[in-house]
């Protein structure tokens, strides 16, 4: 009997494949994670219309996962944090919903303004922030809309992904979004699905870059003795 599961991930109902480094791949972590699917979770109704009536299915997988006995409980989609303090009030475990709750840490240590990159610039709104108390905090943010290998892929699921592709349109937003906001200090990966091209941003800047995975392996540090 394997051990029992550290981090709980609430995984929306998505087809795309999951590279390492992705949220949905359980070889990204070096400690145990238990994976729950929330049926009627589409990217569409996520992303795009942030529909209400999702919170109770996440609430009730969520106590599913509880009930293994995670410790914490994240999910695999940035724009969650619109219901960060509905599903967290429901819960006995930590949750946190997304990268996106780094972001007034982030500003705090490097003293800046921190760079967002989102999968969807016309979808993160200002109430996006208000859920993880990030709106008070000077950002940029860039999307990957215009991107096609990205959002075709991961947002539409009408192609196979390609990470040469997707690699490309990362360095060209980052780029973009740096060359626009010179006074940006570090960068935020709103997205889940980013972080296995951080290797490929680093090639455009040296700024700290935090993501899903840096706020996971920092919760996991916080809650067990298990070495991260």
């Amino acid at each position: 009997m394997g051990e029992k599961p550290l981090i709980g991930i609430l995984m929306l109902n998505t087809n795309f494949h999951r590279l390492k480094g992705d949220i949905g791949n359980p070889e990204t972590y070096s400690f145990p994670v238990a994976y729950q699917v929330v049926d009627h979770a589409t990217t569409d109704r996520v992303v795009k219309l942030g529909d209400t009536r999702l919170i109770e299915p996440f609430v009730t997988e969520a106590k599913e996962l509880e009930n293994k006995g995670v410790k914490a409980i994240t999910t695999s989609c940035g724009f969650l944090a619109l219901f960060q303090k509905e599903i967290q009030r429901e819960l006995r475990v930590p949750f946190y919903s997304s990268s996106l709750i780094q972001i007034p840490m982030v500003q705090q240590i490097t003293g800046g303004i921190v760079g967002v990159i989102t999968a969807r610039r016309t979808s993160l709104t200002q109430t996006h922030l208000q859920g993880v108390e990030a709106h008070h905090t000077p950002i940029a943010i860039a999307g990957m809309d215009d991107m096609p290998a990205f959002t075709n892929a991961i947002v539409k699921e009408t192609i196979d992904l390609d990470r040469k592709a997707i690699a490309c349109e990362m360095q060209q937003v980052a780029s973009s979004l740096l060359a626009e906001n010179p006074m940006v200090k570090a960068i935020v990966l709103e997205c889940t699905n980013m972080p296995p091209y951080k290797s490929a941003l680093r090639e455009v800047t040296s700024l700290p870059i935090f993501d899903i995975n840096t706020l996971t392996e920092y919760v996991a540090y916080g809650l067990s003795n298990f070495k991260v």
